[in-house]
Parts: C-alpha cells; sequence; structure tokens
C-alpha cells in the first residue's frame, strides 16, 4: 500500500524524501524494531533542521523552504504519500538497554517536531542496481573464464602473477627492515629504520622517502609548553601595556580638572574694574 501511495507523490516531494534519505541530510538514522523487523526512524525536529540546512538551499526543483513552518508544511505534505510514517517509541526490544527500541505506528498521523517517524522508504537504488550487475557480470566471467581467447587468459596470468610478486616483496621489506633494526639496536642504539615512513598514512612515493632514519623519539611536548609560554608572556605584556595607556589617558582629565578649578578661582580674586 505505501508503494502505491509513493507512486503517486508529485516529483518534488519525491526529492525531498530522497534528499532526506540521503546521507547529505545528515539526520540522525537510528534502528528500532516494527513488528519483529528492524526499519530506520528519526526524529522531526532533524528533518526541520536538514530542510534548512544549505545542503537543502543547493537542491534544485524543489521546493523553497526558508522558515521552520514552511518546513514543517512540506514534511507534512511527504507524510501523507507514507514515505514515512509516525510512530511510537517503546522500551527495548531485547534484554539488553542498547537493543532497539519498540516502535508501534500511530492512527494520527500528523507531522511534529518532538515526534519519531519510521523509514518505509529507501531512498534511490541505482546504486544497489549497479553493484549487482557488476557482481552478475564479474561472476559470470570468471565461470567462462576457459572461453576467454589465449591472449586476455595470458594477459590476465602476466596480471595476477605481477600482484604477487608486489605482495610479496612488501612482505619481503617488512622483514628485512625488522631484523635490520633489531641488529642496529644492538650494535648501535637506539637502532636505524629502513623505510621509516612504510606504515605511515602517505603517498606510496612517500612511504619510500627518506631511505633510513635513526630511531630517535620526537619531542613535541617542550615545543608546546614553550609557545604556550610565549603566547601567555605576549598576553601579560599586551595586558601591562594596556594598563599604562589607560593611567596616562586618567591622568591628562585629572590635570584638566585642577586647572580648571584654580582658573576659577584665579578669576574670582581678580577686582572688577568697572566697578
Amino acid at each position: 500500500m505505501s508503494m502505491e501511495q509513493q507512486a503517486k507523490a508529485p516529483p518534488d516531494l519525491r526529492k525531498v524524501a530522497q534528499f532526506l534519505r540521503s546521507g547529505s541530510a545528515g539526520i540522525k538514522v537510528r534502528v528500532g524494531a516494527l513488528n519483529g523487523k528492524r526499519v530506520d526512524y528519526f526524529k522531526g525536529k532533524s528533518a526541520i533542521k536538514a530542510l534548512l540546512s544549505p545542503a537543502y538551499q543547493k537542491q534544485k526543483n524543489m521546493p523553497k523552504i526558508t522558515t521552520e513552518a514552511e518546513a514543517q508544511a512540506v514534511l507534512h505534505a511527504v507524510n501523507a504519500f507514507t514515505f514515512f510514517l509516525r510512530v511510537q517509541r517503546g522500551g527495548p526490544s531485547g534484554s539488553s538497554s542498547s537493543s532497539p527500541k519498540n516502535l508501534q505506528i500511530i492512527q494520527d498521523q500528523k507531522f511534529n517536531a518532538d515526534e519519531y517517524y519510521a523509514w518505509f522508504y529507501d531512498g534511490s537504488q541505482w546504486t544497489t542496481y549497479a553493484g549487482g550487475i557488476a557482481m552478475v557480470a564479474i561472476m559470470l566471467g570468471g565461470v567462462m573464464f576457459p572461453l576467454w581467447p589465449p591472449t586476455m587468459r595470458l594477459g590476465v596470468w602476466y596480471l595476477s602473477m605481477g600482484m604477487l610478486g608486489l605482495i610479496g616483496l612488501f612482505f619481503a621489506i617488512a622483514i628485512v627492515r625488522l631484523i635490520f633494526y633489531i641488529i642496529t639496536v644492538i650494535v648501535a642504539s637506539p637502532g636505524i629504520w629502513i623505510f621509516p615512513q612504510l606504515f605511515a598514512d602517505v603517498g606510496f612515493v612517500e612511504s619510500f622517502i627518506p631511505l633510513w632514519e635513526w630511531d630517535i623519539p620526537k619531542k613535541k611536548s617542550k615545543k608546546k609548553k614553550g609557545e604556550k609560554g610565549e603566547k601567555k608572556s605576549k598576553k601579560e605584556n599586551g595586558d601591562a601595556a594596556a594598563t599604562t595607556t589607560t593611567a596616562t589617558e586618567e591622568a591628562p582629565a585629572q590635570d584638566s580638572d585642577a586647572s580648571v578649578k584654580k582658573r576659577g578661582a584665579t578669576v574670582e580674586e581678580v577686582d572688577d574694574e568697572d566697578a
């Protein structure tokens, strides 16, 4: 029944449902148990936030949404075509507290930010179809390998031998560098690593650069403490300079008040010549 309702949905609302179901929406998806089956569900507040996000504004041929009221109205329209349904969340379905929560569909279907909604729509399935077709093609290719032309079979054999050779060479380098490191630890402590970046998270070429390196631990903590000390001293110097500037600005103000009082007293002491 839900599939029939979803087929009647307008294209713009269908795109809204696809956006919410995709990972670009950023909705927190939870797993619940509905009639003994696992289903994904979400909270209405997360869907409203997704429709007001910049990612939604970049979408084309979709309803324009600028306020929470507009987002709630669009979600209510999507809910009418059973892409998701309002559910009531109960206790855990299993003995553990981490088990999926039991869900039950509510008769009164409306969209509310504080309610929970279970998905009855899986989104676009083109990736699933493409992956299935690729798997079938690989399996058929493997089964029909004896029927391949001799040149193709020879090429696959050379390719497989080359891959096995590279894997073997990698393991050989790892074993040799470990043996050389153990020897250098005994003879010339602290030891030397050949290809020290071999297992680092770098590119293929960078894994073999440099050729060797002493096994000296890098001291980063002192550098960080020195940087923090410099920042702290700079901050204290800045505060001292600001205090000096403030005191300098207040001093002329006091002097000006004193000079005004002095001038006033001088004017009162002078006799009026017109009297």
